[in-house]
């Protein structure tokens, strides 16, 4: 690896976790020659702001078991 590449890999390492994987997806996408679209966009910033707020106590979580149950009776409704 150049010296150019392990020095943006320091700086990239004391950036906080959520803005690292972010990072990281948009590297791996272009090295695909795809570009984010709209959706995965708006998907990217929903997650953040989920676990944002969870990271902040200002919501609070569920089981998968129980999220699967009330999901399932909302689509038997």
């Amino acid at each position: 690896m150049t010296a150019r590449a392990l020095a943006l890999e320091k700086q990239a390492q004391k950036l906080p976790a959520t803005e690292r994987e972010r990072l990281a997806e948009r590297l791996l996408v272009q090295m695909k020659h795809e570009p984010l679209t709209a959706v995965d966009e708006a998907w990217i910033a929903e997650a953040e702001k989920r676990f944002g707020a969870w990271k902040r106590k200002a919501t609070k979580t569920v089981s998968a078991g129980k999220a699967l149950r009330e999901v399932r009776k909302e689509l038997h409704h």
